[in-house]
Order: C-alpha cells, then sequence, then structure tokens
C-alpha cells in the first residue's frame, strides 16, 4: 500500500493476484523470462490496460506459473539486472514517456523468491515504450494502434479522469488511513469536531472524497486525500515528487546553496508550518520609530501565502518527475510549479482563474488556505503597491508556472521592464476595483511626491508605447486623462471601422 510495503503486505498482495481466475488485462505472469525491452512493453501495455479496467495500479509477477498461479519461484534479480552499462531501473524509466511510477518487490513466498512489479496506471495520455504504445487484448500484448476501439477508450477516460479521482493507495484498512492521513488536521481546518470514533472519521474523509470504499474490500485512499493530508508524502510513491522544495541561495545566484528543505506533510495539514519556515528564511527589514525598533517582513505575508497557494492548486500533477518549488535569493522570491498556466500570464488579475484540480482548489479555499475564486491575484498586486515594492513578475518558462516578488528597491534603481510591468499592473489592479488610474494613483503607487506630475507621465508613456496600456480618452486633456489597461481598451463596431 506505501512505498515500503511490509513482507506480509506482500505476501497478501501476491495471494490475491494468484487467486485470479486466470491472466487478466492488467495482471502478467511469468517464471524467469525477463527481456529487458519485453519489460519495457508489458510496462506500456499494463498501465494502459490498468486505465481502461479502472485500476489504480498493474502487475507484472515473476516466480508464479501462469497455466495453474502455483508459487515456484524465480531466478530474476531486477536490482542486479543491467542492460550495458546501465541499471535496468533507469533504463526502462528513460525509454517511458510519460514516466510512469514504476516498482519492483522481491518476497519469499513459501521459501521461493517472487518478484512484483507494481506499474501505476496512467492517467494523462497512452503510455509508449521506446516510441511504441501497447495494450493488453485478453493475455496477450499488442500494439495500440491495431486496436483503435481501445484507444479511443482510453482517451475518454483521459478526459474524464480528474487526478484527484486517482488512487494513491488501494484496499487500506481503516486503522491504515489513520495512520496515513492527517485526519486531526481535516477537522481542524474545517473547525469540527473529532468524531467520537473510528467509523465517523471515514465517513467524514469519504464524504470530501479523500478516500472511498474499495470494490476489493477496505479503503481506497485517493489522490486528493494524499495530496492534502499525508503524514508523510514518501509513503505514497506516486506522490513523493510532489513535496514542496524550499532553497535558499546566497546572493542573487543559484551558485551557492545556503539551505534546501523537501516538505513531508500533505499541502493542507502542513501548509501553515511551510509558509513558517519560509517567512523564517526570508530576510526582515528593520526599521526605527520614535522609540523603538520593529522588523517589518521584506515580502507581504498574504502575496507570499497566495503565490505558494496558487503553485500548490494549479500545477500539473501529470507532470512527472517535477513538484512546486520556492527559490529564495537576496533580492527576490521565486516560486515555480510543472505546467503551462491555463490562463494568459498577462491576464492573471482580470481573467476568472481556472485550475486543473478543481476538488483540491475547493478545499483549499474551504480551508481558508487561499483566496476565493478570482481574487487571489489582486490581493498580491495590491499587496505589493501597499508595500511599495517593484511589481510581481508572471512568467512561462516552458513547461512550468512561475511568480517572482522583488524586494525593495527605489523607482530611481527600477529599469525600463520593472516600470513597464509595475504600471501594467496597476492600472489592472484599478481597472478590476473599477477605478481609474491617473498619474495621480500612479504617483501614490510609486511614492512619487505631487511636485513630480512629470516624472509619472513619463512613467506612464513609457507603458503606452510598450502597448500595454492606453488613454481611457485621447480627447482629455493631459491633466485629466485615466489609462486602461490594454486588453480593456474598447473595439471599433462594424460601423465605425466603415
Amino acid at each position: 500500500m506505501s512505498s515500503d510495503r511490509s513482507a506480509n503486505d506482500l505476501a497478501s498482495l501476491l495471494h490475491e493476484l494468484c487467486a485470479l481466475p486466470r491472466e487478466t488485462e492488467w495482471v502478467e505472469f511469468k517464471v524467469n523470462e525477463a527481456k529487458p525491452q519485453e519489460i519495457g512493453e508489458y510496462i506500456s501495455a499494463l498501465a494502459n490496460a490498468a486505465a481502461l479496467a479502472g485500476k489504480a495500479f498493474a502487475y507484472l509477477v515473476w516466480g508464479v506459473r501462469d497455466e495453474d498461479h502455483t508459487v515456484v519461484g524465480t531466478r530474476f534479480d531486477p536490482h542486479a539486472a543491467r542492460v550495458g552499462n546501465e541499471e535496468l531501473e533507469s533504463w526502462l524509466l528513460r525509454l517511458l514517456e510519460p514516466r510512469i511510477a514504476f516498482r519492483f518487490y522481491t518476497v519469499a513466498v513459501g521459501g521461493q523468491p517472487v518478484v512484483l512489479l507494481e506499474i501505476t496506471r496512467t492517467a494523462h495520455h497512452p503510455v509508449r515504450f521506446s516510441g511504441q504504445e501497447f495494450i493488453r487484448v485478453g493475455t496477450y500484448k499488442k500494439k495500440l494502434k491495431d486496436f483503435p476501439e481501445k484507444e479511443r477508450a482510453l482517451w475518454r477516460i483521459f478526459d474524464r479522469a480528474p487526478f484527484e479521482d486517482g488512487i494513491a493507495t488501494e484496499r487500506a484498512t481503516g486503522d491504515d488511513v489513520l495512520r496515513l492521513l492527517d485526519y486531526p488536521a481535516y477537522f481542524d481546518l474545517l473547525e469540527r469536531p473529532l468524531p467520537a470514533n473510528r467509523d465517523g472519521i471515514l465517513a467524514a474523509l469519504a464524504d470530501d472524497r479523500l478516500i472511498r470504499r474499495s470494490d476489493a474490500g477496505g479503503w481506497d485512499i485517493t489522490h486528493l486525500g494524499a495530496i492534502l493530508f499525508a503524514k508523510r508524502l514518501d509513503a505514497f510513491h506516486t506522490l513523493r515528487r510532489k513535496a514542496v522544495r524550499v532553497i535558499q541561495y546566497r546572493g542573487n545566484g543559484r551558485t551557492e546553496t545556503l539551505k534546501e528543505q523537501i516538505g513531508g506533510r500533505g499541502y493542507a495539514g502542513g501548509f501553515a508550518g511551510l509558509i513558517s519556515y519560509i517567512d523564517g528564511l526570508l530576510p526582515a527589514n528593520e526599521v526605527i520609530g520614535q522609540a523603538l525598533r520593529r522588523s517589518v517582513p521584506m515580502f507581504p505575508e498574504l502575496a507570499l501565502r497566495e503565490l505558494v497557494a496558487n503553485a500548490l492548486i494549479h500545477q500539473d500533477f501529470f507532470v512527472t518527475g517535477a513538484g512546486p518549488m520556492v527559490e529564495i535569493f537576496d533580492d527576490r522570491i521565486e516560486i515555480t510549479n510543472p505546467g503551462e498556466p491555463l490562463v494568459d500570464t498577462q491576464r492573471f488579475v482580470d481573467a476568472p482563474p481556472r485550475s486543473r484540480s478543481e476538488a483540491l482548489a475547493s478545499l483549499m479555499r474551504r480551508f481558508r488556505i487561499c483566496e476565493e475564486r478570482g481574487s487571489g491575484i489582486d490581493k498580491v498586486v495590491s499587496q505589493v503597491e501597499l508595500f511599495q515594492l517593484p511589481a510581481p513578475l508572471f512568467e512561462n518558462p516552458e513547461g512550468f508556472t512561475r511568480a517572482v516578488l522583488f524586494a525593495h528597491k527605489p523607482l530611481s534603481a527600477m529599469d525600463k521592464a520593472d516600470r513597464v510591468r509595475a504600471c501594467y499592473l496597476h492600472a489592472c489592479l484599478r481597472y478590476v476595483t473599477r477605478q481609474p488610474m491617473t498619474n495621480a494613483s500612479l504617483r501614490a503607487r510609486f511614492g512619487i511626491a505631487d511636485r513630480n506630475i512629470a516624472t509619472a507621465s513619463r512613467l506612464l508613456a513609457e507603458a503606452v508605447v510598450a502597448g500595454l496600456i492606453a488613454v481611457a480618452d485621447p480627447e482629455a486633456g493631459t491633466r485629466i486623462r485615466s489609462y486602461l489597461p490594454f486588453w480593456a481598451v474598447p473595439r471599433p463596431g462594424p460601423q465605425e471601422v466603415a
């Protein structure tokens, strides 16, 4: 069930598989035959077949006779096997696309060595090995392209199968659920009393789709339950790479790492601790008041919380081998998550958010970890302006989404890109709050003295030339002009064009 299966768990699983009346499309039995190319093709075929069969995992078993499912033992040792100079597991992983999770287990049953290869079902698109997709048809391994009806059925499953509904652990007992999930944190976040007995706890978790009844008995822990409330994410081998990494560097580059920490708990249960840990690494500015010194955080905590929560919620969980990352530099903090943004980065302020994981986003809002729909980035920009920091940067490095908060710098030290971005986001924020952006509002945003109207006018002109803002009414005098983000400028109708 977990990544560290006990010998008893493995023996019990083997007995369940051997009790099947015959080989199924998601289980294959062998004795000693273990050609690397064949193993790779079976991983593809079984992962695809498990998705079609509605199974969380598929299995390739050595040491069991196919004809009668008798345990006879095997000479195959996956941990000693190599392909050229490369370890078998590494070689298989390199040729799989996508790189789904799989794991070899070795167990002695009745004194006979048995090897189980547990393969996670595919969830996003068909798995291919060495450029070719395979599928199980009955008990035979075939090329998927030769069975278009199965390929169509797979794609229909992908279209309606969100990440949250996937299975992180199958056939867990009630005690296993309580051991693996931080259920007290669930009730604390909802401000609900803890039920008096185990059945009440399990029923509440099931109501929010954190667990569900298993067809084979016991409980299945869903991805939603594990990613939010795992006591240890590495207890779920399909999710261990989704833990948050926090890295602190010396200076402004990545050449020297001071600290690196990988989060161990689920996102909801561990969120407060994550933010507290990040806060502890951030430098603070010391302000001297009339009588006392006080420390002011370098970045507004509300903005930091929202951006970290966004990275957790809006990541593409189907991107394997990558998870959210927070990088702390002397002059900025970068928050990165795997997956292309579903909304243009220039429209983060005004566009309604789209999430790949609606159930996860909904629960995080119920836990008050993130803002209501559509208000989060507005709050970030507003807080940055309140602290008079350089505007945040939202960017889209290939396959990832990144938000950057910058430490304070005076207007005179900002480059043109900083100034134009700040003008544009100020225009967006004013527009969505139904207020005009003016020379006066921009002066307030940057802390420019009222006598320096010309300075604000130059900043506005830079942003207009860059095409990111436009004058709302070109016929208005320069002193009373207001400005709009480029996407809010009214388009001429057909008659006006004519």
